[in-house]
């Protein structure tokens, strides 16, 4: 009996214990809600519920604190986060107002937000710049692909630019990018891959005729080959075709001789065969129109032998920009060529497809250069270009340094390859605009009357634009190489009187964070031109090319200073 009250007895000082614990932890708990109440009573209940969510790190990739409303300059306001005494501010906002770049990847399953200044990218030289060789970075150039490139025409080869003309215009300075373009490709390229399809001698496919057609093979004198001459009908059915099965490579070449209302066309398929596109090169002077899945391309209506060299990815490409169909992620892995056909009344030879055929598309764009120049020297470029509000429109007509300057490279290229005399007289003809002023039709601006600067945009006053004038001056050096480095040339001159402009003006182009596009702020009175970070970079590149040729340190130092701009380093304060 003693047992049970000893037992009764400890269960009751127990439960007294246990019940005055409960106690205090009920008041402890009444004085921290009633704390955090008047914390609560002055924020909304969406902001409490959100940063709930805050301090447990969820749904903001594990960023804490609450809500806080951060006003810019007092005119706008940006919703923030705070934790402590750090603010954190959204990428989106930071992106727009201080011009950053940042995206999420992730490797090894690891996340991290890689941040950059700039979106360009500085190609520093591997060796000293030579003429005979790329130009510049070009060989990362796809000037076709360009959504300002209504197509590569089929008359002439080269590109048919709508940048300040919608119906579209033959522009030099986009020419002469496309033929140095494919020059710098195949000078840092691979051999291509080549497939003869019909060569007229030892290999010769056989083509499928319909009833209504004939094809035979004779030889040609001009051509001095066999070649396949063909007839058909004008019945829709009536054709000469030849089935084939060819994928990765997709460049045509071919020499066709047609008569009126001829044509050839290339089907091409995706490769699950859910697609079919026709790409038809007619006798006509229209350049490309399209009607669903048939593509036409002009080739021009005169009879006689010429060379046909088509990207068809790209010439389908156009077809679909025409149509207002979506772009598609590399269409070369998704489609394969599987029939030619041939129509109307004519002859082809040295059929074949290959990867690339990048020294055609260069001579392509030298002979529109050496055949298209005027006497005294320019190719007018045939748009008008508004270019600044307090200065009068450039009409059709206007000269370019860049122009000048770029066809240079190319015909001094085509001369060094070729030999051809015609090239190296253009290239030495297209000097005679830079020696005459802007308001005289030519391309020349002074700089306090003592420094000679050549105007990829002559206005009235000038506007010294400065990626222009650079590669001007590899212009003039290109020729004076291939005419030969030890002569006494015009180009020798026109480039060291460049060089010594550019040192002594290149200092007003340094904003300390960034670099002028050109000097309007100082010729027109109006407010700084800001070079994009994609012209920004192509200053630097270019003064690093111009630093190998010239030790002035003004030059390297001043590419050295301006690529820091673009990994965030600024001028110092005072």
């Amino acid at each position: 009996m003693c047992d049970i009250q000893d037992s009764t007895m400890m269960l009751v000082r127990i439960n007294m214990r246990t019940a005055l614990a409960a106690l205090c932890l009920a008041v402890l708990l009444i004085i921290v809600f009633w704390s955090r109440c008047g914390e609560f009573s002055h924020r909304p209940i969406a902001s409490v519920l959100s940063n709930g969510l805050l301090e447990r790190g969820a749904g903001t990739g594990g960023v804490g604190g609450q809500e806080i409303e951060c006003v810019i300059n007092g005119e706008y306001s940006v919703a923030c986060h705070r934790d402590r005494d750090q603010v954190y501010l959204p990428f989106s906002f930071i992106h727009k107002y201080f011009e950053v770049y940042g995206k999420i990847t992730s490797t090894d399953g690891v996340d991290k937000f890689e941040w950059s200044h700039s979106y360009s990218k500085v190609y520093h030289p591997k060796k000293k710049y030579d003429p005979r060789g790329t130009f510049a970075t070009f060989e990362n150039y796809n000037v076709e692909v360009r959504e300002r490139v209504k197509c590569i025409s089929g008359i002439e080869g080269v590109p048919v630019s709508t940048q300040w003309e919608p119906r579209g215009f033959y522009y030099p300075t986009q020419i002469a990018q496309f033929g140095l373009a494919h020059y710098s490709k195949n000078v840092t390229e691979p051999e291509p891959r080549v497939r003869i399809i019909d060569d007229g001698e030892k290999v010769l496919e056989n083509w499928i005729v319909s009833k209504d057609a004939t094809i035979s093979r004779v030889y040609d004198e001009e051509m001095k080959t066999k070649v396949l001459k063909f007839s058909t009908s004008d019945h829709v059915s009536s054709q000469v075709w030849l089935k084939v099965n060819i994928s990765q490579d997709f460049v045509l070449s071919l020499d066709v001789w047609f008569k009126p209302n001829s044509s050839i066309t290339v089907v091409l398929q995706n490769k699950d065969k859910k697609e079919t596109v026709y790409l038809h090169y007619v006798t006509s002077n229209q350049l490309i129109y399209a009607q669903e899945d048939h593509i036409y391309h002009g080739i021009g209506t005169e009879v006689k032998w010429r060379r046909i060299t088509r990207d068809l990815i790209i010439d389908m490409q156009k077809g679909w920009a025409l149509l207002d169909r979506p772009k598609r992620k590399s269409p070369r892995n998704k489609f394969r060529i599987c029939s030619v056909m041939l129509r109307g009344r004519g002859a082809v030879c040295g059929v074949r497809v290959s990867s690339s055929e990048h020294m055609a598309q260069f001579y392509a764009a030298a002979d529109w250069l050496a055949s298209g120049q005027r006497a005294r020297g320019g190719w007018p470029v045939l748009a008008r270009r508004h270019v600044a509000p307090s200065v009068p429109d450039l009409k059709p007509g206007w000269l370019s340094a860049m122009s000048q300057g770029h066809a240079i490279s190319v015909l001094s290229r085509a001369y060094h390859r070729s030999g051809r005399a015609r090239y190296l007289l253009a290239a030495q003809r297209a000097l005679l605009p830079l020696d005459v002023p802007s308001a005289h039709g030519g391309v020349k601006a002074m700089w306090m009357d003592k420094y000679v600067w050549y105007e990829e945009y002559p206005t009235t006053p000038p506007l010294f634009v400065l990626n222009g004038f650079i590669y001007t001056l590899l212009g003039l050096y290109d020729l004076h190489v291939i005419e030969g480095e030890n002569s006494i040339s015009l180009a020798k001159k026109m480039f060291d009187d460049g060089m010594t402009s550019l040192k002594t003006l290149l200092p007003l182009f340094d904003t300390g964070s960034g670099s002028f596009y050109d000097l309007r702020h100082f010729t027109l009175g109006v407010s700084p031109n800001l070079a994009r970070w994609d012209y920004h970079a192509t200053h630097v590149n270019q003064l690093y090319l111009l630093a190998g040729l010239d030790p002035d340190p003004v030059l390297i130092d001043t590419a050295k200073r301006w690529e820091g701009y673009m990994q965030g380093k600024r001028a110092a304060h005072n």
